[in-house]
């Protein structure tokens, strides 16, 4: 099926996942990048409102944002997250805050990419999370993370994979 056609959503574990560990770190400012149809917008926004925390999600196709954001409606969380329909690597330009959380679920060939446009905004001791990395050869963002200094990074093989990253400085 080709991407555009594809919604990529989070296993039921790894939502939990997400979730708590937005509220185990105490994460308020939390950002997404790859938010499909919202399901794991949603998830990272019900840990958000525990901790009076933000979401900004991103989405490539605005069609695919603006489902998000009527699930996010749906929800009830409307007031917590928002996902802004555009390329990460842009839209991430004029997000001021410092991260608490970064959750990557994109194209996977685009996760080095994504990582490198955002772990200056993430502050020292955030999260940078990023799935599929067992069920798909994210080797090369991998290797990334393990030549960084400034990083220090574990895979946690819960369902489909989860590289669990803390930023160092």
């Amino acid at each position: 099926m080709p991407s555009a056609a594809r919604t990529r959503n989070l296993d039921r574990g790894s939502g939990r996942f997400l979730a708590i560990s937005v509220v185990a770190t105490g994460a308020r400012r939390i950002v997404e990048v790859g938010s499909s149809n919202g399901v794991s917008t949603i998830w990272l926004a019900s840990g958000a409102a525990r901790n009076g925390g933000r979401v900004t999600g991103t989405e490539l196709l605005p069609e695919r944002a603006a489902e998000a954001n009527r699930n996010l409606a749906e929800a009830g969380l409307a007031d917590v997250a928002e996902v802004i329909a555009g390329d990460a690597r842009t839209t991430l330009v004029a997000y001021a805050e410092p991260i608490d959380l970064l959750f990557i679920d994109a194209e996977k060939e685009d996760y080095p990419a994504h990582f490198l446009a955002a772990v200056a905004k993430v502050r020292p001791g955030g999260l940078i999370l990023a799935d599929n990395v067992v069920s798909h050869d994210l080797s090369v963002y991998q290797a990334l993370l393990h030549e960084r200094s400034d990083v220090a990074t574990a895979t946690l093989p819960l369902e489909r994979g989860i590289e669990y990253t803390v930023k160092l400085l």
